[in-house]
């Protein structure tokens, strides 16, 4: 009964539901990123600055460079309060409790395929073409984090050897634009490329794998 209970609830309400973890994700990590950093000493304008920097940050830059109106995160202000809930939460809980560090893991990994498809899916209805949709889609992805990075006083981190995280973003996208944009498989796309982006990013910190260093 459960089952087929949750078997009939709207595939958007599910993408809706892990979009917004993604958001608080993307928040309460900006705050902890904060309180970590040894370099600098923020109060709470800081925390909650690069909070909100990395949760919106990366749909920000997206909607700036499609030049289609203010940002949806201006739009609908449920981002903003989701966004303010999870770095105020990053302020208050200890950032070293091992349950919520695993929490964090898995909404990040849902969300990060979950923001390319959506840049992707943006720039696919601005009437942009597939390479400029796959940028966009990594743009989402890892544009929050990488601003956070920025304002922290380093370079960000998709850019210095580590995890492939980018390029588990940009798989995603492929993912979609290749299922969405060329064969036609509209909600289905969404649903193989968060999936298959999951599975993935699991992978990489299961494993270990590390992007290599360019000489």
């Amino acid at each position: 009964m459960f089952v087929s209970h949750l078997l009939t609830i709207p595939i958007t309400t599910v993408f809706s539901v892990i979009d917004f973890g993604g958001v608080f994700a993307g928040a309460l990590g900006g705050a902890f990123a904060a309180r970590e950093n040894k370099r600098y000493q923020y109060d709470f304008v800081g925390v909650m600055g690069l909070a909100l920097i990395s949760a919106l940050g990366g749909g920000v830059a997206r909607d700036v460079l499609l030049n289609h109106g203010p940002p949806l995160a201006l739009v609908d202000t449920r981002y903003l309060l989701v966004a303010m809930v999870g770095g105020a939460l990053g302020l208050t809980v200890s950032h070293k409790r091992a349950w919520l560090r695993r929490a964090l893991v898995g909404v990040d990994a849902l969300a990060l395929g979950l923001f390319a498809v959506a840049g992707s899916a943006r720039a696919l209805a601005a009437g942009l073409s597939f390479l400029p949709a796959l940028l966009l889609g990594v743009t989402t992805a890892v544009g929050g984090g990488s601003l956070r990075d920025v304002f922290s006083g380093r370079t960000p981190q998709v850019f210095e050897r580590g995890e492939p995280y980018a390029i588990v973003a940009a798989a995603a996208s492929v993912v979609f634009l290749t299922a969405e944009h060329w064969l036609g498989l509209g909600t289905a796309a969404t649903a193989l490329a968060v999936a298959s982006s999951f599975i993935l990013r699991l992978a990489t910190m299961r494993f270990r794998w590390k992007t290599h260093l360019a000489r």
